[in-house]
């Protein structure tokens, strides 16, 4: 595995292409592995799916320790960069913020994920405080000599007050403060008709995440829209539990066994998805 600069300059370098790239959410080894496997250029986790799977709700109820372990499992699992999806960043103010990322560095994860609401009110943070936590880690980075990618979220299009165009007009207003703060990729959650995604890229002159959901446009019209990451969210997880329910269905109410043997991967599949990885073998000497 390459060292923390090169992976998060490699991640950093992805936003910056001519077009988007497409990051999967993984939420334990074996789906990380999977989209390694598949060609992915980068893995980010999914807080949501991850603590589901673990017995956790959404949000921070999950101990911060034992988040940071599952985060670290992932990323010490695959070679690609790996972004940690940090929910609020278990912490009220930027020193608390600033520990958590510390936390998920040395897990091995070089980019996060940080949203603006306040898992435990359910309101939006104030955009000075947001500010203040995205400026300590950028000075974190820094001092570390990692260039972490930060991903600023504004959940404002589905929590701030007003009809439709006030509350694109906040996520804007929030998303450019998170640039100008350090952030690298902005991420208006819940943005998916076209003429919305261009206004908001237009306005906000940076890298812009949206998230897979139904009616999100195609990766060529996102890309012509101006998008540069789109990422699964917990779409993967829901897609995988909607195929459970399912194929349990069809054995319960069909006897038959169908939806769980065809496309399935197999046992010896299912295992290397846990097994180490040999290296990568080292480049011939020049002039070899």
């Amino acid at each position: 595995m390459t060292d923390p600069s090169t992976r998060a300059e490699a991640f950093r370098q992805l936003h910056l292409a001519d077009r988007p790239f497409v990051l999967p959410n993984a939420w334990d080894v074996a789906t990380a592995r999977l989209f390694e496997d598949a060609g992915f250029p980068a893995i980010a986790t999914s807080s949501a799916a991850l603590m589901v799977a673990r017995g956790y709700p959404d949000g921070e109820e999950m101990p911060r320790r034992e988040f940071l372990d599952a985060t670290g499992r992932i990323a010490r699992a695959v070679s690609v960069p790996v972004s940690a999806d940090l929910v609020s960043g278990y912490g009220r103010g930027p020193k608390a913020i600033a520990a958590t990322v510390r936390a998920a560095v040395a897990a091995g994860a070089i980019g996060l994920n940080l949203e603006d609401l306040d898992t435990g009110s359910g309101a939006l943070f104030r955009v000075p405080a947001q500010v203040k936590k995205i400026r300590a880690i950028r000075a974190l980075a820094g001092e570390l000599g990692i260039p972490i990618v930060i991903n600023g979220r504004t959940d404002a299009l589905r929590r701030a007050p007003g009809d439709d165009a006030a509350r694109l007009k906040e996520a804007i207003r929030r998303a450019v403060a998170y640039r100008d703060a350090g952030a690298d990729c902005v991420y208006p959650m819940g943005l998916t008709d076209a003429t919305s995604i261009a206004t908001f890229v237009e306005a906000v002159h940076c890298p812009v995440n949206v998230m897979v959901r139904a009616g999100l446009p195609p990766l060529a019209e996102l890309a012509r829209l101006g998008v540069r990451r789109v990422s699964f969210g917990p779409s993967a997880a829901y897609a995988a539990l909607g195929f459970l329910k399912r194929a349990s269905q069809d054995v319960l109410a069909r006897g038959v066994f169908d939806g769980l043997t065809e496309g399935a991967i197999s046992y010896d599949e299912l295992n290397a998805l846990a097994r180490p990885r040999a290296p990568p073998p080292a480049p011939a000497p020049a002039g070899a």
